[in-house]
């Protein structure tokens, strides 16, 4: 089976670990929130992939450091609802910690990738 490039990027492999680590965590968040944060939270980190993928299915480097950008500020939605998740008692402190430092590395990795598109 062909690999598409961005599936060989450890930003989108990060990212891809990153969703199901979402999913599993937003599965014990209370059912009145199905369709509130529980959804938001998952479609900002399905984004992160998703505009990794169609970045890097374009054919330009400013149209590829724009999906980056894009999957940057998704990123950056996530910390923002992994922080309003731990204020409303969603989740415990100690999982919190865990996907915010995942979160962070992963913004990190988006940040530098679209350093290096923008510099070409």
């Amino acid at each position: 089976m062909y690999e598409f490039y961005f599936e060989k990027l450890e930003v989108w492999k990060n990212a891809r670990h990153f969703v199901k680590d979402i999913y599993l965590t937003t599965e014990s968040f209370p059912n009145s929130e199905k369709f509130g944060l529980t959804s938001q939270i998952r479609r900002a980190t399905v984004s992160i992939t998703a505009n990794i993928a169609e970045g890097f299915s374009r054919k330009t480097i400013t149209e590829k450091a724009r999906f980056i950008n894009i999957a940057y500020s998704s990123a950056w939605e996530v910390i923002n609802l992994l922080i309003l998740s731990l204020d409303l008692e969603f989740m415990k402190e100690d999982k919190y910690l865990d996907l915010r430092k995942k979160a962070e590395h992963i913004t990190n990795q988006l940040n530098a990738l679209y350093k290096t598109l923008k510099s070409h």
